[in-house]
């Protein structure tokens, strides 16, 4: 066995240990991810912009300090702008754009010691419940190529379950980090909005909808990740309430015994697999035999008007990002620009006035007092991440006419999702279980606004009880 395949699955916390005690160096770690990523990529195409010289650079000049020093590291190719390297958000609007500065999440990476060795793939402009930008072309998933990896941060997770690296950053503005955790078997956590900065150039993305975070392999990799990155920047729109300690340490910590609320049934009265409908069972026998209670229970709110404020929310803020491009790129943007769905969905965010925008916020908010009211007798809510398993490649591709009923087929396919980032509220998908067919299939939890401390416990307790760490796709190293 060689190096690259020993390291493979190791976590990012055991490498960086690996880095500290004199064992291996950032360069070997940095050679062996780029090594796995020629190796897997030809087949899976999760990095679409390669960073090798800039990372092997990276590696010989930095002290390797922080929490994850010379560690490898994928960012997506949407909102973290990384100076000196190509920026596309999968569209061809954006060609030959090249950021001079760094996000401020991006600057925060940097300080925790993270090597990145490349850019991940995305829908164009991360709208989409799959990565299948005409830019890049699809990524593919590796526990069954002909099978969507999820989305929008799909490139992502397909990269950390095949091995390429230990954890990956993504964004979730209506489940595009928990949608593609589910679809891949990987861990993937939404924090709370305001938790981890949009600067310096947003305050929030999509009227909040959006927050950045990370796919991994392993529950602690995501608790000392958003420690190293949390924390507002001044000026900030939203502030998440201040952390009471490490998330590092929640994620050891014992849950005590919860209430958490459980259910299969769509809040959009979609159907749901029976794959999915037997995970979430299990799951609560799980959960009981940890010393949960579990009753059997949901938020109630009208999903229906929450879809078409979070679709016509997204619709407005496809308007806005290509508006925002034109300002920045000092261009105007044409139908030959970008892909069609973004084009009708631009259109049908111009349609929206501001009286009416102002409107939809406020039944969001409305919305949001509805079911922040359910967590004061609940810790959790815990449902299937995903409608259905896995889909095939080019189900939920737009294909001609009204482009929110793509969106309302996305929102079957993930009916769970979208609900936290219309509240803000922390959400995670946790890969407890593997379908007949050895897909993976995510289990969801909803929690306070503010506590992810809760979260990162039981997650960690059930990592210990069922560990996913040993499960590899067929296309892996």
């Amino acid at each position: 066995m060689s190096f690259t395949d020993e390291i493979a699955y190791i976590d990012a916390t055991a490498q960086a240990e690996l880095v500290t005690n004199g064992e291996v160096t950032p360069m070997e770690l940095v050679d062996a991810a780029i090594e796995r990523v020629e190796y897997l990529n030809p087949q899976i195409n999760a990095v679409v912009t390669k960073m090798y010289d800039h990372a092997r650079d990276t590696a010989l000049r930095s002290d390797h300090s922080g929490s994850f020093g010379g560690v490898p590291f994928l960012v997506k190719d949407f909102l973290a702008e990384y100076a000196g390297i190509r920026f596309t958000e999968a569209s061809k609007f954006l060609k030959g754009f090249v950021p001079d500065a760094d996000s401020e999440l991006v600057r925060r990476y940097k300080n925790a010691g993270l090597i990145t060795i490349g850019k991940t793939n995305a829908p164009e402009f991360a709208i989409g419940a799959t990565t299948e930008p005409e830019l890049f072309g699809p990524t593919h998933n590796p526990w069954d190529l002909g099978l969507t990896p999820g989305g929008s941060s799909g490139g992502a997770a397909a990269a950390v379950a095949s091995g390429m690296v230990p954890m990956a950053h993504g964004n979730d503005a209506g489940g595009s980090i928990r949608i593609p955790a589910a679809c891949c078997g990987v861990f993937g956590l939404k924090p709370t909005r305001g938790r981890v900065p949009l600067g310096p150039q947003f305050g929030d993305v999509f009227g909040g909808l959006v927050a950045e975070h990370a796919l991994t392999r392993s529950v602690r990799d995501s608790a000392t990740l958003l420690d190293a990155v949390s924390g507002s920047m001044l000026g900030d729109p939203h502030i998440a309430p201040a952390q009471l300690r490490p998330f590092v340490d929640e994620a050891g910590t014992p849950p005590g015994r919860l209430v958490i609320a459980f259910s299969t049934e769509s809040p959009t009265g979609t159907d749901v697999h029976p794959e999915c409908i037997k995970a979430v069972e299990e799951t609560v026998r799980l959960c009981e035999e940890l010393g949960h209670k579990m009753v059997e229970a949901a938020p109630v709110y009208d999903s229906e008007l929450l879809w078409k404020s979070v679709t016509t929310s997204i619709a407005v803020g496809v308007a806005w990002t290509i508006l925002d491009w034109e300002r920045r790129l000092d261009r105007r943007a044409t139908e030959d620009d970008v892909e069609p769905f973004i084009w009708v969905m631009r259109d049908r965010g111009r349609q929206i006035g501001a009286p009416e925008y102002l409107l939809i916020q406020q039944d969001l908010q409305r919305i949001t007092r509805e079911v922040t009211a359910f967590f004061l007798d609940h810790d959790l809510w815990l449902t299937p991440t995903l409608g259905q398993p896995p889909m095939p490649l080019g189900s939920l591709k737009y294909t001609g006419g009204d482009p929110f009923e793509v969106r309302r087929k996305q929102a079957s396919f993930s009916p769970f999702t979208q609900l936290s980032n219309a509240t803000g509220q922390p959400s995670m998908s946790v890969p407890l279980y593997w379908s007949g067919d050895d897909l993976p299939i995510g289990i969801h939890f909803l929690g306070r606004f503010g506590d992810e401390a809760t979260m990162f416990r039981l997650a960690g307790q059930l990592e210990l009880s069922r560990p996913w760490a040993s499960r590899r796709p067929p296309v892996s190293i």
